[in-house]
């Protein structure tokens, strides 16, 4: 081969590489520093070359196909994106929302401070890994006005949080979550009176609506 070949073929190599950075870096500005070993080969990255980044110490693994950049700063919400990617359905699609307790927690809305993150998933949802211990999955349809989308994840709305919680009988938080929610107006009085409308509340939580849409 000769040497102008060479050049030409380090050069295209050069050229691929650093398209293959550039593209991972604009999709882990969007995740705060993670994202999938499929989303990683899509831009070049091939499988074999995976294992070098990690072991050279560019790419940190935290999950079964799951990473971080290494040097990408760290975040306060970095765990909510972890298990939102880990949440992926056969399009690798991130398909769960968190919900509930956590929902509660990341809105600021109640006293609700849980020791592990609550996620809904479609009903049909199923992964053959096991799921993490840290989660607690729920199963229901949401509809796309019920969920928050926030860089790297997604939460269920202030006024659709209050009803998950109302429904597993947790009337303290549901009261705060209210309260705070009206205050600071995250959860106005319009959305109140539709969600008891809705109606198939639990009677407590019923009247509670009804004080609050007064």
């Amino acid at each position: 081969m000769r040497i102008s070949e060479v050049g030409t073929n380090v050069y295209f190599w050069l050229t691929q590489r650093h398209s293959a950075v550039k593209a991972l870096f604009e999709i882990v500005e969007g995740q705060q520093g993670y994202f999938t070993a499929k989303q990683a080969a899509e831009v070049g990255f091939l499988l074999g070359s995976q294992a070098h980044h990690v072991k050279a110490g560019n790419w940190v693994r935290v999950e079964r196909g799951i990473y971080r950049l290494a040097r990408f700063p760290r975040s306060m919400e970095e765990q909510y994106v972890i298990y939102s990617l880990w949440s992926r359905n056969r399009a690798a699609e991130p398909v769960g929302v968190y919900s509930h307790e956590t929902a509660l927690s990341i809105h600021d809305l109640s006293d609700a401070n849980p020791s592990k993150l609550h996620m809904t998933v479609p009903p049909n949802f199923r992964r053959t890994a096991p799921t993490p211990e840290v989660l607690v999955l729920h199963r229901a349809r949401l509809a796309e006005d019920d969920v928050e989308r926030r860089q790297g994840f997604a939460v269920t709305r202030p006024i659709r949080t209050v009803a998950d919680v109302a429904a597993l009988g947790h009337q303290e938080f549901a009261e705060q979550a209210l309260r705070d929610g009206a205050r600071r107006g995250v959860i106005t009085h319009r959305q109140i009176l539709d969600l008891r409308k809705r109606g198939g509340h639990p009677e407590w939580f019923d009247r509670m609506l009804e004080r609050y849409s007064a």
